[in-house]
């Protein structure tokens, strides 16, 4: 079955149009599901500005619906995978608001630090909203959620909801393995990591600074001992105002 977004039969006035070129301003005819023309005057090539790419950002068969997407769609999907990952973490948490509230900001966080220091946006907020998945199951098993157990039970379920949710297999297989070991950096660590782990401590510290349970030289000292990123040690000097 066809697409109905994408059938003829469905359209309507309006489905074939003309947009200005952006280079040289001549007229291009578009239909509604062209990904890209190329201007007859100047010959330069361009995205369909009218087209709504949204289904064809995710949907696993938009390069047979639709054709070979262009880099600004492709860039698009793994943006909204992230934002489905959200999505997918809250279903999973189900009512446990705390945890929720716990990753969202652990990935607004992550969000932050990572576009100063120049990380994969779709690795770094997958693996934040993901980095505590384990703990529901680490719960059940071990009747704890002790890092070690977080990190053991943490990959098989992150790596279930982004392969069904179409991610590419380098983006799951680093966002497991960062998972894994959240806790626990190694000698030498990816920026992806270093980011998420920097953010996932200004969570941890927010809460221990609303409980009263640790001084501000105490959280300097952490600062300086534990943090893996200049970025993150400036986002939290903020958030925890120190």
């Amino acid at each position: 079955m066809k697409c109905p977004g994408q059938d003829t039969l469905y359209w309507k006035p309006g489905a074939i149009y003309e947009v200005p070129c952006p280079k040289c301003g001549a007229s291009v005819e578009f239909f509604k599901d062209d990904t890209a023309r190329k201007c007859p005057k100047c010959q330069h090539r361009f995205v369909n500005p009218n087209m709504d790419f949204g289904c064809a950002a995710y949907c696993q068969y938009a390069e047979q619906c639709i054709g070979t997407l262009p880099e600004e769609v492709l860039l698009q999907k793994e943006d909204l995978l992230k934002d489905r990952v959200a999505i997918e973490m809250k279903r999973y948490f189900k009512s446990d608001f705390k945890r929720i509230g716990h990753t969202t900001r652990v990935a607004r966080y992550a969000e932050h630090i990572g576009k100063v220091e120049g990380s994969n946006p779709a690795v770094v907020l997958c693996a934040a909203y993901l980095h505590d998945i384990g703990i529901v199951e680490a719960e059940k098993k071990h009747g704890s959620n002790e890092a070690d157990y977080q990190e053991s039970e943490g990959p098989p379920v992150a790596r279930e909801i982004l392969k069904k949710l179409g991610a590419k297999p380098l983006l799951v297989e680093e966002v497991c393995d960062i998972i894994g070991h959240h806790h626990h950096p190694r000698e030498e660590e990816t920026l992806n990591f270093k980011v998420l782990y920097d953010a996932d401590w200004i969570a941890n510290l927010e809460d221990q600074k609303k409980a009263n349970e640790l001084s501000n030289d105490k959280m300097e000292t952490i600062l300086s001992e534990k943090f893996l990123t200049e970025s993150g040690r400036q986002k939290a000097r903020k958030v925890l105002d120190l």
